[in-house]
């Protein structure tokens, strides 16, 4: 990963992010310094994580409350990671580093394989390589 200046992160453009350049947003980086960090304590807010088939999401969801969520695609054993988003309010405390790890963790107990388009899972996954293996191979 290469800085690019302008305090974003370059990532390659086949990934598909949404400005098409492979920059980071503002949103994107903060989730992405969340799960880059070394904190270990756990999220700030209890939730559990469903997998809405109808939305392809697997959403945080504490109480009736939306917290965020990853949307997906899946071709067979093959889960593909998109995008991860955590409402603003709900940003900086760990949400969205306990719902990578538990939709990962989920995915591997399902015996399923990832591919990983979003940035913030890609950083997750690098700064712990025991989900390595999770990710497919092309």
């Amino acid at each position: 990963m290469s800085d690019t200046g302008s305090g974003g992160f370059e990532y390659p453009d086949e990934a598909g992010y949404p400005d098409g350049t492979g920059t980071l947003s503002e949103t994107q980086q903060i989730l992405v310094d969340e799960v880059a960090s070394d904190a270990q304590s756990g999220p700030g807010i209890e939730f559990y994580v469903e997998d809405n088939e109808k939305t392809r999401t697997f959403d945080a969801i504490s109480g009736d409350t939306l917290l965020g969520g990853i949307t997906y695609s899946r071709r067979g054993d093959e889960v593909t990671l998109i995008a991860t988003s955590v409402f603003p309010e709900f940003r900086g405390q760990g949400v969205a580093t306990a719902l990578v790890q538990r939709v990962l963790d989920a995915l591997r107990d399902e015996g399923l394989s990832v591919r990983v388009e979003c940035p913030i899972v890609r950083t997750f996954v690098d700064g712990h390589p025991e989900y390595a293996s999770l990710v497919a191979r092309d």
